[in-house]
C-alpha cells in the first residue's frame, strides 16, 4: 500500500482494504478495457483449461494435424506433375485471398497454404476439444480468427498477387504502399484507409435529395423533402434511422437514396437527423431519444402536413426506437402511426448472432468504463470492434491492396457513409445494452419508455419488415420474430444484400427478394412462427424490395393530392438540407 500512496503508510484497517480493493479494481478495468476490450484473453484461458483436461481429443487433434502435414509433400509432387493434388486440406472456394493460380499449381505456395490451413484447422479442433462455454467458446474462436486472419501467407509480400503487381510496375507499386503505410500509421492509428471519402460531398453526391430542415431541437434535426412530382399521397412518411452512424444510409446517394425513390413515387417524406453526441450528452437516456426524437418529429410532421395519419419508415437501431414509440402511442390510444416500416431492426434480442460475443456482462462491463471516462463511446471504438470481429474483409483485404499493391482506395458509397461514424451518449448506450441486449426486455414485454410498459402487441397498424440474407448484425431469423410481436397484420421480406447493401437497393439484374403473397392483396397471409417454415412457402422475385414496399405502402397512403407546403408558420424552413447536425 506504502508504493500506492506514494509513501504515507494508510494503515490496514476496514476503510484502507476498501481502497485498496478499488484501486486495484480500477487499474485492472482500466488494462483490460484498453488491451482487451471484447475479453479475448479471459476466453482462450477458459478454453485451454477445459482442453487441457480432454486429453482425449487433444490427442486426437495432434494426430490428424501431423496425418495432414505428413501428406502435404506427396500432394505437393502431384502439383508438380499436374495431377490431382488430393489436398489434406481443401480451400474454401469462396476465399478470394488465394484465388491466384500460384496457391493451386506451385508446389511450393500450394504447401505454404496447405500448412496454413492444416493448422488453422488444428487450432479449430482444439477448441472443440476446450468447448464448454458457448460466450467463452465463441470468444476463443473469434480471437483465434483474427489471429489466423492476421498471419494468412497472403498478408506478406510473398503473396504472388502483390509479386506480379511489384513486377508490373517496375517496383512503384511497393514504394506507393509503403508511403500508404506511414500516412495510416501516423494518421489512422495503423489501420488502412478503406475508402476515398474525398470523391463524395454532403449535399452534392451523397445525402443529395433536395429539401429543407423544418425543426431544430437539443437532439434532432428534421428535414423535408422538396416534392417531385405533381401529386402526393395524402399520408406522409416520416424516416427514423439509427443514431449510430448518420442519416443518410436512407438518402444515401442519387439512384441509390431510398428516400429519393419514395420522393419520386408520390410520397411527402420527412426525415430524423440526429445530432452527433459528446461529453455533454453523457446523461441523456432513451427517454429523452423519445421525447426530443421520434415524438418531438412525428408532431411536426402532423403540423406541417395536417394529416393525422403518418407511415414511419425506420432501419436497425431506430426501428427500434420507432417500434418502441409506435408501442407506447397504441397503448395510449395514439392512431397517428397508420403504417409502420422497419429495415434490418431487431425487436427480440434472444438471438443476435456474432453481436452476443460483445453484450455479454463482462463485455458490458468494459464498456460502460470506457464511457464513464469521457461520457460517450466514440464511433471509432464501435468501428474498431465491429472492424475486428470481421477482419479478414475490413482490414487484411486492404492491408494487402493498400499497403502492399499501392492501390487507392475505391470510392464506394456504403464505405464512405459507414466511415462517418457518431458517438453514443453513455447512458443511453448502456442502457440499450443491458436492457435490450441484455435481458431482452422489450420482448419480454417489460421494457418502460418514459413511464409506460411496452408491449409491441399494442402496434396494431399494418406492418412491413425486411430482413436480408447475410445480415451478421441483425441475423434475418431475429429479425423475423417481429412478425410474432406486433398486433397488426405484417409482411415479412428477405432481401439479397447484408445489413447495409440489403437496405441500399434499388432496383437492379443481381437484387432479389422472397415474400409470401402479393403486397397489394386486400387480406396479407397469417405468417408462420419459424422463419424456416415461412421460407418453405415464400416466392423468389428478381428486383428490389424497394419496388414491393412501393406497392405496398401506396396501397395505405391515401389519395392523391396536392404537395403541403415546405415548413408552416410554426415550423418555417431553417437551412437546406442535409442540415448542420449531419457534418458534427
Amino acid at each position: 500500500m506504502r508504493a500506492l500512496a506514494g509513501g504515507v503508510n494508510l494503515g490496514s484497517g476496514p476503510s484502507t482494504q476498501f481502497w485498496s480493493c478499488s484501486v486495484l479494481n480500477h487499474l485492472q478495468k482500466k488494462l483490460t478495457s484498453s488491451l482487451d476490450p471484447i475479453g479475448w484473453g479471459p476466453a482462450v484461458a477458459s478454453v485451454a483449461g477445459r482442453a487441457v483436461k480432454n486429453p482425449r481429443a487433444v490427442a486426437e487433434a495432434t494426430t490428424d494435424y501431423a496425418h495432414r502435414l505428413a501428406n502435404i509433400p506427396a500432394a505437393a509432387t502431384r502439383v508438380w506433375s499436374a495431377r490431382d493434388p488430393q489436398a489434406p486440406v481443401a480451400p474454401d472456394p469462396k476465399d478470394r485471398r488465394f484465388s491466384d493460380a500460384a496457391w493451386k499449381e506451385n508446389p511450393a505456395y500450394f504447401s505454404l497454404l496447405q500448412s496454413y490451413l492444416a493448422t488453422r484447422e488444428y487450432v479449430e479442433d482444439l477448441a472443440d476439444a476446450g468447448a464448454g462455454d458457448p460466450v467463452q467458446d465463441g470468444k476463443a474462436r473469434q480471437f483465434a480468427n483474427l489471429m489466423f486472419d492476421a498471419l494468412a501467407p497472403s498478408n506478406f509480400l510473398i503473396n504472388p498477387g502483390v509479386l506480379v503487381r511489384a513486377l508490373d510496375t517496375g517496383g512503384a507499386s511497393l514504394f506507393r504502399g509503403a508511403k500508404y503505410a506511414v500516412e495510416d500509421v501516423v494518421h489512422r492509428k495503423g489501420l488502412p484507409l478503406k475508402v476515398d471519402r474525398e470523391a463524395f460531398t454532403l449535399g452534392e453526391n451523397m445525402a443529395a435529395t433536395p429539401g429543407t430542415v423544418v425543426f431544430r431541437n437539443d437532439l434532432i434535426e428534421v428535414i423535408q423533402y422538396a416534392p417531385q412530382t405533381g401529386e402526393v399521397h395524402e399520408i406522409p412518411i416520416l424516416a427514423a434511422p439509427p443514431w449510430i452512424n448518420k442519416y443518410y444510409i436512407l438518402d444515401l446517394a442519387p439512384q441509390r437514396s431510398l428516400i429519393e425513390w419514395a420522393v419520386q413515387h408520390n410520397r411527402t417524406v420527412f426525415a430524423i437527423s440526429y445530432r452527433n453526441p459528446d461529453e455533454s450528452m453523457h446523461e441523456i437516456t432513451m427517454d429523452d431519444y423519445y421525447r426530443q426524437g421520434v415524438s418531438a418529429a412525428l408532431d411536426v410532421v402532423e403540423e406541417i402536413t395536417g394529416s393525422s395519419r403518418i407511415e414511419v419508415l425506420s432501419i436497425c437501431l431506430g426501428g427500434a426506437m420507432a417500434a418502441m414509440t409506435a408501442a407506447r402511442m397504441g397503448k395510449l390510444g395514439d392512431e397517428r402511426i397508420s403504417a409502420f416500416t422497419m429495415l434490418n431492426t431487431l425487436l427480440d434480442y434472444s438471438e443476435v448472432g456474432e453481436l452476443a460475443l460483445l453484450t455479454d456482462p463482462a463485455t458490458l462491463d468494459r464498456v460502460e468504463f470506457r464511457m464513464s471516462r469521457q461520457g460517450f463511446l466514440s464511433g471509432n471504438e464501435m468501428a474498431g470492434s465491429f472492424d475486428m470481429i470481421r477482419a479478414r474483409d475490413l482490414i487484411f483485404n486492404y492491408w494487402v491492396s493498400r499497403w502492399m499493391k499501392g492501390e487507392k482506395p475505391a470510392a464506394f458509397d456504403i464505405l464512405a457513409w459507414n466511415e462517418d461514424s457518431t458517438r453514443m451518449p453513455a447512458k443511453m448506450h448502456s442502457h440499450y445494452l443491458r436492457s435490450l441486449y441484455g435481458r431482452n426486455e422489450l420482448a419480454r414485454g417489460v421494457y418502460e419508455l418514459d413511464g409506460e410498459v411496452l408491449d409491441l402487441s399494442d402496434i396494431t397498424c399494418d406492418t412491413y419488415v425486411v430482413g436480408a440474407i447475410n445480415d451478421h448484425i441483425v441475423p434475418w431469423t431475429s429479425s423475423y420474430k417481429a412478425t410474432g410481436l406486433l398486433g397488426g397484420s405484417v409482411r415479412y421480406v428477405l432481401t439479397s444484400g447484408g445489413h447495409v447493401a440489403g437496405a441500399v437497393n434499388p432496383p437492379s439484374p443481381k437484387a432479389w427478394f422472397d415474400a409470401v403473397g402479393t403486397p397489394d392483396a386486400d387480406e396479407l397471409p397469417k405468417l408462420p412462427e419459424d422463419p424456416k417454415a415461412w421460407a418453405e412457402k415464400t416466392t423468389r422475385t428478381t428486383g428490389s424490395w424497394w419496388e414491393d414496399w412501393t406497392a405496398w405502402s401506396a396501397k395505405r397512403a391515401g389519395d392523391l393530392v396536392a404537395p403541403p407546403a415546405m415548413g408552416s408558420a410554426q415550423h418555417p424552413p431553417l437551412c437546406d438540407a442535409p442540415g448542420t447536425y449531419v457534418f458534427e
